[in-house]
């Protein structure tokens, strides 16, 4: 639903034609407009309010739009897992809040709107840093033409993040535009403090019905299977996890398959009907033996839920 509200609220934005850039300075965050009372005067109260939200889920185009929404995908369903949806909608608002004014302080006369979801979505991340510091994070890093994707710890992929814009607000110009470093460094602070805060909000009875109604029916799309080998076998040996739901019905997989330093992403049906234990036999993807003979690539089901 967040992800449905930031993409409707950015064509309401493409849709003011050459008004865009008035919808912005209305509607984003432009600290001026609270700090100077001449650029004030030309908003009404209910704008200088409801711009420390809306600015939020406005964005400065299409590849802004989805790097955060890409990013919101992959750390927002884990927080929200251990939240539950209300608290977690609460978490975000007040992440991307807390970013806003952040920004806002430490830009006092700057008349440059800040638009975007990255203090909302930087407050995810920080939460998803102290709930998950051991997870392991599916990384893709293109060498030239070929996809390889390596396993990173949260706690090291997110804390390079944050050095990032650490050292990125630091050096940036308080007064000019382009990224608001300090925003992100502010909402992943947020992050840190409100998570702990609001796990101890008791959980209301609509959100136990909404975290029913919107339970996961499957496991990730992609996958990462570490193969085993014996010198004398020429096939390789890994796993797939799948749900329930997934096992009667059947489903399709992305897996990332690592041997080595060899890497490959393979497209995998699994039929319906299968129970756990039963292994697919991908035909010709196994070891090359020095006779010749092409060895097969097995992969176990695992059923797990979800």
């Amino acid at each position: 639903m967040l992800i449905a509200a930031n993409g409707l609220l950015f064509f309401v934005q493409m849709a003011q034609g050459p008004q865009q850039d008035a919808f912005i300075y209305t509607y984003g965050l432009v600290p001026a407009r609270y700090s100077v009372p001449q650029i004030g005067a030309y908003f009404t109260s209910f704008q200088q309010v409801l711009a420390l939200l809306s600015f939020m889920f406005l964005h400065g185009g299409f590849w802004h739009l989805l790097g955060n929404m890409w990013s919101l995908y992959i750390f927002g369903d884990n927080v929200e897992d251990r939240l539950g949806p209300i608290r977690y909608l609460l978490f975000y608002l007040l992440c991307g809040w807390a970013s806003g004014l952040f920004h806002l302080f430490l830009n006092w006369q700057s008349p440059i709107p800040t638009i975007g979801a990255s203090g909302a979505i930087a407050g995810v991340m920080g939460a998803y840093l102290i709930l998950f510091p051991h997870s392991r994070i599916l990384t893709l890093i293109p060498i030239v033409f070929i996809p390889y994707f390596i396993e990173i710890p949260a706690y090291f992929f997110l804390g390079i993040w944050f050095l990032l814009q650490f050292f990125g607000a630091a050096g940036s110009d308080a007064q000019g535009g382009g990224i608001a470093w300090w925003a992100h460094v502010g909402g992943f602070a947020a992050g840190i403090i409100l998570v702990k805060v609001l796990e101890r909000v008791p959980q209301t009875g609509l959100s136990g019905r909404m975290r029913e109604a919107t339970h996961k029916t499957g496991t990730p799309r992609l996958q990462v299977a570490h193969l085993q080998d014996s010198p004398e076998d020429p096939h390789l040996y890994g796993t797939i996890a799948i749900a329930p739901k997934e096992a009667l019905l059947g489903t399709r997989k992305l897996i990332s398959v690592k041997w080595g330093f060899r890497s490959r992403v393979l497209r995998v049906s699994v039929p319906d009907g299968v129970v756990q234990g039963t292994v697919l036999r991908l035909a010709g993807l196994g070891k090359q033996m020095p006779d010749g003979e092409k060895g097969d690539l097995l992969l176990r089901v695992m059923i797990q839920d979800v």
